[in-house]
């Protein structure tokens, strides 16, 4: 296996507005993403969202951007998600990373404590793409197929869309 560089992991600058929160940090050796915590007592009342404040303020190098995924252990026990899941902190960002939970709970409000670890935040290298306009896109194996058009529910037997569905003159 190949190493990408040789310059180890990147570095990102942190600056933590409460030196009583735990920084980010990793939980277990290899996991993906660090632990952020929510700097405030907050309470998600049913169906309800909240933009809840980490403490935590970081600067990416150039080439890298941070995404906020939920935290798996808070959607299976009290069904807190992240409304825009991941959210992207790019490495111009320089403000606080803040969360907008969301309790998917119909019944029950989830009540989260000062020092909660609320989401996970994983650092990646990402690509700047050069957009280029084209009068045609080269063929594939998916053709103009859209979301969901690989198969699940609802779909057909062999994975397409619905018989029903539009777009059937596909460009060969």
């Amino acid at each position: 296996m190949t190493h990408h560089g040789d310059e180890g992991p990147p570095e990102v600058l942190l600056v933590m507005l409460d030196d009583t929160l735990p920084e980010p940090a990793y939980a277990h050796p290899g996991d993906a993403g660090a632990d952020l915590v929510t700097a405030v007592d907050v309470v998600l009342p049913p169906l309800g969202r909240a933009t809840v404040p980490t403490g935590v303020r970081i600067a990416l190098p150039d080439g890298y951007a941070a995404f906020v995924h939920p935290r798996s252990g808070l959607a299976a026990r009290h069904g807190v998600t992240i409304v825009n899941a991941p959210g992207t902190v790019d490495a111009g960002y320089r403000g606080e990373i803040r969360v907008t939970l969301l309790n998917t709970d119909p019944e029950h409000a989830v009540e989260l404590r000062r020092g909660d670890r609320i989401a996970q935040l994983v650092v990646q290298r990402v690509e700047r793409a050069r957009f280029v306009r084209a009068e045609r896109l080269p063929g594939s194996h998916r053709g103009d197929g859209g979301f969901g058009s690989s198969g699940g529910w609802g779909s057909d037997a062999s994975g397409g869309a619905p018989p029903d569905a539009a777009g059937a003159d596909r460009d060969a």
